[in-house]
Formats: structure tokens, sequence, C-alpha cells
């Protein structure tokens, strides 16, 4: 793999072959970042495609897609997975989902640098009443899989 660890974008809405407008800014964040050659991973079952299609098209290297997760903790699954001598992975995903991703890369373990993307104001309402619902949610699972875990041996 690169010298360099790989900008991980989590993917999100697209519209046909476009990208939606919290997902484009995912996109555009993570392309600010890059350095160049900067290699970038793109994730999401239905998304991944459009995703490396917008990156390339914009110079982008893309080094690995994963079009199966549908889930923020099987995205950092299944690109730790696909990139396991990676030390740390950089996350691009939208602000209001970025205390969520760092939940599930402490459960799994992975070493995470979270890198959020602006929300377009006029999707911040629907989008941040939904993660004040899924966050809880996903500690809630969290514990569960801790508590089993233990249980279990």
């Amino acid at each position: 793999m690169a010298a360099v660890d790989p900008i991980v974008v989590l993917g999100s809405r697209v519209s046909g072959d476009q990208p939606g407008a919290l997902l484009e800014q995912r996109l555009l964040t993570a392309l600010a970042l890059a350095r160049p050659g900067q290699p970038f991973v793109v994730t999401g079952a239905g998304e991944s495609g459009v995703m490396r299609a917008f990156l390339e098209a914009r110079g982008g290297v893309v080094v690995a897609e994963d079009p199966h997760a549908t889930s923020t903790n099987e995205n950092l699954e299944n690109v730790r997975a696909l990139l396991p001598e990676v030390t740390r992975l950089q996350i691009v995903t939208s602000n209001f989902h970025a205390l969520r991703t760092r939940l599930w890369a402490w459960h799994l373990g992975i070493p995470v640098r979270v890198i959020p993307a602006p929300t377009p104001l006029r999707l911040r309402p629907r989008n941040y009443l939904r993660e004040v619902l899924a966050t809880p949610h996903s500690a809630v699972r969290i514990l569960w899989r801790r508590l089993k875990a233990a249980w279990l041996g």
C-alpha cells in the first residue's frame, strides 16, 4: 500500500449517477485534504461506484472500493479487512455523523482520524435529528455486544 494512509470516504445517498448533497460535501472535503497521489477508499452499498467516478474525474486515485457496507460499523469493518496494514484510517464523513463513527471505531479497535465534512444548511434538521436517535441506538448495540462477549467468555 502507499506510504500515506488512504482517505476513506463513507457513503451516503446518491441521485442516479451523481452524489447527493451530503455525499458531495464528503467527497469535496476528501479532495481538499488530499496530498498529491493520496489514495482514496470509497465505501457504501450502491454509492461506492458513484464515489469512485466522482473522485477519479477530479484526479483522485481510488485504491479500494467496498460496495457492500450498509452501516457505519460495516464500513469500518470492511475497510479494515481490505487494508489491514494501514496504521490509521482517515475517515471523511458528515459532521453530524463524526461522533457515531468514532464510537464504532473505538468499539471495533480501529485507529481512526475522523474528518468532518460540512452539512448543507437545508439538510441539517433532518440529519441532526436522525443522529440524535442513531447515536444512542449504536451505543446500546455496542454495549450489548460487549456484555454478550463478556458473558460468553
